[in-house]
């Protein structure tokens, strides 16, 4: 949590994207109503414990975690809110007072909580009756995302629809055995999935573009979007041209599992165990750029995608709509989708995570895999580089105790402060953490997340407030 940027917005008091929420030990109604208007306007920021005049009062620290988790399951209930939402609230110490915040981006759908739909008007939620306002909401939202536009003439026979009890079992999987998908009929998924709705500029209803690209025949997505198509290249001994090639037209579901079993094809899985589970560094970190690739793509452009395997680098780049130019970090790192409906049928069948947990996934899994940390860059072209290092191994260095990838000198000291910044970024996150759920988390053994700790209070960044059991970290803006 960024305490300046609160204490900021305790100056400045509520605004048309700050809200404050008293909260004794639960979460009432107008949070949730707050929560659905910032997502249909321009999205902000929601501080539970604070009162209205900026007085921060906390939570009960004992409620904070119940709190979140009800908070969770609530927006990810279909029966109170349609579209579902996905996001992560943030517990947080202030001035020894624990509060809750959440971020709210601005949504590409327009949401309803109860079957009511708010709009954030100056400082206030206001519910949204009149059909032309309606018509105005889902206008603003299509001239963001053009994954939204509607075809009146696809119907049901242009899709493929033998891919839907895959789906389901995909989605009853990810959700711990029961999903609404199980139950509802294809049209119904469809509809439930935001891929079936109304054109509120021309009145049509029919499939929209995110239909089409994730269940689309191929013959009807070269007709939609001709341009569209994903280049796999292996460029290690022929750099000029390649070594393989696969070229992928399909839909999304498809493109996605063919796209996997080329990575897996051409590069090596390094041995690591995390806690007592092995796991598939390769698999992590390919799955999370070609799931991004593909959930947050602009499909409105010609560009062409691509994914690209070198000696010492690989990388994906897609057309995108920008939201700012320049590199991505864990410390400006501001989940933004670019293709909600895409993105959230993604999630629904365990493709993705939580918003913006992918990145945060390939920073960690990054650096395993090959020593050195992934690059992400935004702008009209986005582009993820991940590097590679086959001589590099994070289980044998460990075993050593020492630096094997050929990693020396300043690259080692870069490395290090990475892993200071990441623990840094987990504990800000997460006031409460346990140094052996650091150490789980960032995939260090516990000395050596020890030492960065010890390194993060020297220099006064971080306090521990208590002991190791009910005890919490304070994070400092330095």
């Amino acid at each position: 949590m960024n305490l300046a940027k609160f204490e900021n917005a305790l100056k400045i008091g509520e605004t048309a994207a700050i809200e404050f929420k008293r909260a004794g030990g639960t979460i009432e109604m107008d949070t949730f109503e707050t929560v659905c208007s910032f997502s249909n306007r321009f999205g902000g920021d929601i501080y539970l414990g604070v009162l209205d005049n900026g007085t921060v009062v906390g939570v009960p620290e004992n409620a904070a975690q119940p709190m979140v988790k009800n908070f969770i399951s609530a927006i990810g209930n279909p029966d109170l809110f349609s579209p579902t939402l996905y996001l992560e609230p943030e517990i947080f110490k202030y001035r020894k007072k624990t509060l809750i915040h959440i971020h709210v981006p601005s949504s590409g759908e327009v949401h309803s909580f109860k079957k009511r739909i708010y709009d954030r008007v100056d400082e206030a939620d206001v519910k949204v009756t009149a059909t032309a306002k309606i018509a105005q909401m889902y206008i603003r939202k299509q001239e963001i995302y053009t994954e939204r536009r509607v075809y009146p003439y696809v119907k049901l026979k242009d899709l493929r629809l033998d891919l839907l009890p895959m789906i389901r079992i995909l989605a009853k999987n990810n959700a711990g055995g029961n999903h609404l998908w199980e139950k509802l009929s294809n049209r119904d998924l469809l509809k439930s999935a935001g891929l079936y709705a109304e054109d509120h500029v021309t009145g049509k209803n029919g499939f929209n573009l995110a239909a089409v690209m994730l269940l689309g025949r191929d013959e009807v997505i070269r007709d939609i979007c001709p341009a569209y198509q994903t280049d796999a290249l292996v460029r290690k001994v022929n750099v000029d041209r390649y070594d393989d090639r696969l070229t992928v037209v399909t839909n999304l579901i498809e493109s996605f599992e063919q796209l996997f079993m080329f990575a897996t094809l051409h590069l090596p899985d390094k041995f690591y165990v995390e806690g007592a589970e092995r796991k598939s560094l390769r698999n992590i970190v390919a799955r999370e750029m070609l799931v991004n690739t593909l959930m947050h793509r602009e499909y409105s452009s010609s560009y062409q995608a691509k994914f690209v395997i070198e000696q010492d680098r690989m990388y994906v780049e897609n057309a995108n709509r920008a939201r700012f130019n320049g590199p991505i970090t864990l410390r400006n790192l501001e989940p933004f989708p670019k293709n909600p409906l895409i993105a959230s049928f993604f999630r629904n069948i365990g493709y993705s995570e939580k918003l913006g947990s992918g990145a945060r996934k390939m920073f960690k899994y990054g650096r395993l895999y090959s020593g050195v940390e992934p690059e992400f860059f935004e702008d009209d072209v986005f582009r993820i580089i991940q590097p590679l290092n086959e001589n590099y191994s994070f289980d044998a260095e460990n075993e050593a105790g020492g630096q094997k990838g050929g990693q020396k000198g300043g690259q080692n000291e870069d490395l290090e402060l990475d892993s200071t910044e990441f623990i840094l970024e987990q504990i800000a996150r997460n006031p409460h953490i346990t140094r052996r759920e650091l150490s789980k988390s960032v995939g260090m053994a516990p000395s050596a997340v020890q030492k960065h700790i010890e390194k993060l209070k020297s220099s006064g960044r971080i306090s521990r407030i208590g002991g190791d059991r009910g005890g919490h970290w304070e994070v400092h803006d330095k």
